[in-house]
């Protein structure tokens, strides 16, 4: 990996975002390793969560990289169709390395300190969990770029705080500090210091790691569902769902583990 930093420990999969030199800015490259990573991580059964962070930037993430955005907007196939045509192709695929973070069947923690900018919101948005410095702002900067957000803030951010809130920071693109990111629900909770943010967010990692991992991940499988269908076929589903899934191994584990007063140990 050129652009993020990857390592396995205690099964949490540390995945830090990893340009200082361009306060983490995301080119072409951190978009393509961002995706095999989170390939690699669904397919890793010694992976139970995942923690994303900036690493020493001075920015969580300063959004997309301004190379990838003039790749982008360079077009210099000559019909009209054929050049519309190929733009959107590059947006789907730019919006894939997001999806590929909400999809993961692992529960996505972010870290996140300094600037979340652009790009930067669209990925804490696609994360199940997100905790910040009090210092740390959000900004849904394409808006000042003369541009609609196009990797997901807009799908997703509605769904995770007050959609009229949502609308004031997409219309204005005004920042959003740490205290304010927690009032509003946009973040779990803010910390005074990175290393109280660092601390707290491997002890949840840890907590959940802990757990069953077949419990965890179709935990997340049916939240992610539930968003998208009606209650009633949420719950058809959660019926079918654990109809196929309940009895496992990690179910009788569980059990001995109360009956025997001792901390469960799971499989991978």
């Amino acid at each position: 990996m050129e652009t993020l930093l990857f390592s396995i420990q205690n099964h949490i999969a540390q995945v830090i975002i990893n340009r200082p030199h361009k306060a983490n800015a995301l080119d072409a490259k951190s978009w393509e390793e961002l995706q095999l990573i989170f390939e690699q991580i669904n397919d890793d059964d010694s992976v139970r969560v995942v923690i994303i962070s900036g690493g020493d930037s001075k920015h969580f993430c300063a959004g997309i990289d301004l190379s990838l955005l003039m790749s982008v907007t360079q077009n210099t196939i000559s019909c009209e169709g054929k050049r519309r045509e190929k733009l959107r192709k590059q947006i789907i695929e730019l919006q894939s390395p997001i999806n590929a973070i909400e999809n993961c069947i692992k529960p996505v923690l972010v870290a996140i300190h300094g600037g979340c900018i652009g790009a930067g919101v669209d990925l804490i948005c696609a994360a199940d969990m997100r905790y910040c410095t009090n210092d740390t702002y959000f900004t849904i900067k394409e808006i000042d770029m003369g541009m609609v957000a196009d990797l997901g803030t807009l799908q997703r951010l509605p769904k995770l705080i007050n959609p009229s809130v949502a609308r004031e920071l997409a219309f204005t693109g005004r920042a959003v500090a740490g205290i304010e990111a927690q009032q509003i629900g946009l973040v779990n909770k803010a910390f005074e210091s990175r290393e109280e943010l660092d601390k707290y967010v491997w002890e949840i990692a840890t907590q959940i790691a802990s757990k069953s991992p077949v419990a965890i991940r179709g935990t997340k499988h049916i939240l992610n569902y539930s968003l998208e269908h009606s209650t009633k076929d949420s719950l058809e589903y959660m019926a079918t769902w654990n109809a196929a899934m309940l009895l496992s191994n990690d179910l009788q584990e569980a059990f001995l583990a109360q009956t025997q007063k001792r901390s469960a140990k799971f499989e991978d």
